[in-house]
């Protein structure tokens, strides 16, 4: 945990630009297009401003990738160069492991053991080996993309798994392997092996390619969908482009296994692809959170280009900008870069790029030969695109420009791009308006005033124990008057205030979680020590360690220079920490006064209408009130609060 940048560890899944002394991202854990992630170097911790996840490094890994706690701290190990012993589970044990990280294992097996094949047996090097070696891949990049090699035996890989202690459930539901009379056997034989993985660099699932020309056997195959494999939600190659893509803001997305490989023989680095399967809105959000910018790579099949204007469609409705390289007649990705050297493919593929409404409307503009009806078609299709953009600025670029290359009037365009989305937005609003139909009904006035009893926040106590986590050692300045009457400073900590205070009245937290921050401050200042931020927000009980990052994150912050720039002092919390902190235990204490008021009073009633009421049991619940009033006046006034009651 020492070792651990909670920056770093984000970073490499969300795109992070500085703001103050914090850094903001889009959040991976829900869909939004307004930065509301906030990640705090000093505190070690992230917030979402928009969902309300927040946590550790730890807490951050287990989230997004579904880690055990266990398996966090092996991912930061590994990121980190920390060696951790451990020994090899049994049989025994991997049966006890719970089902999604058996198959986590199973697939890493898996993973070893085709890498293995291709390296170091003789048909693995005969077949695999010498065939990606013919089609140009370097040893390196083969083994930085994990390659391997299925035996074309029946079962080979399946009965090592098995002799491993790997489970045949797993088998089939990992799909590495089949069942066909009872007897299993291997999915992938005799084809060369992709590995997919996902964004921390596990492997999801596996692509297969056939070595013979068997026109029964598909030429690729795919692992089936599974606990830990969703196809509509991973890219391949997304482990090794992240970083790439965020440096370089922009993403290139090609279709192929090979046509990723071979682009990053060429340098190219920042590509994934889909796999062959339809571009999800799922894969779009990933992609959205290192880059707005996305480069589609095709190869000349105008037939195969628009097949895929639905899926470009969706980027734009995402806020992303597209554009387009196509490669000359006969050309992909993957045998462009293997004919010409690097530079000449990263040239080719920066001077071809162009942005993709303009390249759309040349394509389907050089198909309409004059006919007024398809270019009818033509511009509603057009237009339809540019509807989707959410942007109005580049939408009315786009629309000016498509009128031009079109010879159609802009106010036209633009009159038929608004009617498009007013559509669309009265076609959501019935959506929702659907969906609120299949909701419960809301709660009458009546219903409300009966539902219970009010549910307190505790905002008191939550303020109190925000200033002991952000500034327990900060010192305080109090004037006092010494035995000669003279005043003297005396210095405090914010700590010893608050606990001095809060225990010389015997006062309790109503609020467990702050209760337990409370204490372990006392404990340790006990002690003469002072818990670090570490020892909240690492703590083991998920409530308090929640409490203790959502207060200690702070959505807003002052960059570094903007009272120098702009010539305007803002007073911080720390130079007005003095007030702040005395308003807060003074709170602390009406509050607590308010409810020990309440309570007296249901005592109060409750032994008026008992039929053997004690006179003098009423007089001292009256006193008792009378007491709490002054005390609630006292500390009210000190508040500058109007008393109602």
């Amino acid at each position: 945990m020492d070792a651990t940048r909670i920056e770093e560890v984000v970073g490499d899944f969300v795109t992070l630009k500085k703001r103050g002394v914090n850094q903001i991202g889009l959040c991976p854990f829900h869909n939004e297009k307004t930065p509301s992630f906030t990640v705090s170097a000093p505190k070690g911790i992230f917030k979402c401003f928009g969902c309300g996840k927040g946590g550790n490094a730890v807490n951050f890994i287990m989230e997004h990738e579904h880690f055990s706690y266990p398996e966090a701290l092996r991912y930061l190990a590994q990121k980190y160069g920390i060696e951790i012993e451990e020994e090899k589970p049994s049989p025994e044990q991997q049966e006890a492991m719970d089902e999604k990280e058996s198959l986590f294992n199973l697939s890493a097996f898996a993973r070893k053991f085709f890498e293995e094949q291709l390296h170091e047996t003789e048909e693995g090097k005969a077949v695999g080996l010498s065939y990606l070696r013919e089609r140009g891949f370097s040893l390196e990049v083969i083994r930085r993309f994990g390659l391997g090699y299925c035996p074309d035996k029946w079962d080979a890989f399946s009965q090592t798994a098995l002799k491993n202690g790997y489970k045949k459930e797993y088998l089939l539901k990992t799909s590495l392997s089949k069942e066909k009379d009872h007897m299993i056997y291997d999915t992938f034989r005799g084809r060369i092996i992709f590995p997919i993985h996902n964004l921390s660099g596990r492997v999801l699932g596996f692509g297969g390619r056939i070595m013979t020309n068997e026109k029964k056997r598909p030429k690729y195959i795919n692992s089936a969908e599974s606990e830990i494999y969703h196809k509509s939600k991973v890219l391949y190659g997304a482990y090794f482009a992240r970083s790439p893509m965020a440096s370089q803001d922009n993403c290139f997305l090609v279709e192929g296994y090979t046509d990723v490989i071979s682009l990053n023989q060429a340098g190219i680095t920042n590509v994934i692809a889909t796999s062959g399967t339809s571009l999800t809105t799922e894969q779009i959000k990933l992609i959205r959170r290192y880059t707005d910018n996305v480069t589609l790579l095709f190869d000349g099949d105008p037939a195969g280009i628009k097949a895929t204007f639905r899926g470009i469609d969706m980027i734009l409705e995402e806020g992303l900008n597209v554009r387009i390289v196509l490669f000359p007649d006969g050309e992909d990705p993957d045998s462009y870069a293997r004919k010409y050297r690097p530079a000449e493919v990263k040239s080719f593929v920066e001077d071809q790029a162009a942005d993709f409404i303009s390249f759309k409307t040349k394509l389907l503009l050089s198909e309409t030969s004059g006919d007024p009806i398809k270019k009818a078609k033509l511009i509603k299709e057009i237009a339809q695109t540019i509807s989707l953009i959410p942007e109005p600025i580049e939408r009315t670029l786009y629309t000016r420009q498509c009128s031009e290359m079109m010879q159609v009037e802009e106010k036209l365009m633009v009159a038929e791009v608004d009617k498009l989305r007013r559509q669309r937005f009265k076609q959501q609003r019935l959506t929702s308006s659907e969906k609120e139909q299949l909701q419960d009904p809301p709660e009458s006035p009546a219903e409300k005033q009966t539902a219970g009893p009010y549910e307190e926040n505790h905002t008191q106590e939550k303020e109190l124990i925000r200033l002991l986590l952000n500034y327990a050692d900060h010192t305080m300045v109090f004037e006092v008057e010494n035995e000669d009457g003279h005043i003297e400073e005396m210095p405090v900590k914010v700590v010893d205030f608050v606990l001095q205070d809060i225990r010389e009245d015997d006062l309790q937290f109503d609020h467990a979680p702050c209760q337990q921050i409370f204490d372990l401050f006392a404990e340790k200042r006990d002690n003469d020590k002072l818990p670090g931020r570490d020892a909240f927000t690492q703590y083991p009980d998920n409530a308090v360690r929640e409490l203790a990052i959502n207060l200690l994150a702070t959505k807003y912050s002052l960059s570094p220079n903007w009272e120098e720039r702009h010539k305007i002092h803002v007073v911080g919390e720390e130079e007005d920490l003095k007030p702040r902190v005395v308003q807060a235990v003074y709170a602390f204490k009406l509050r607590k006064l308010e409810k020990m008021i309440d309570a007296s009073q249901q005592l109060i009633q409750q032994a008026e209408s008992d039929e053997t009421k004690d006179d003098e049991v009423l007089m001292r619940l009256l006193e008792t009130i009378r007491d709490l009033k002054i005390k609630h006046r006292m500390f009210a006034n000190a508040l500058n609060r109007v008393i109602t009651k």
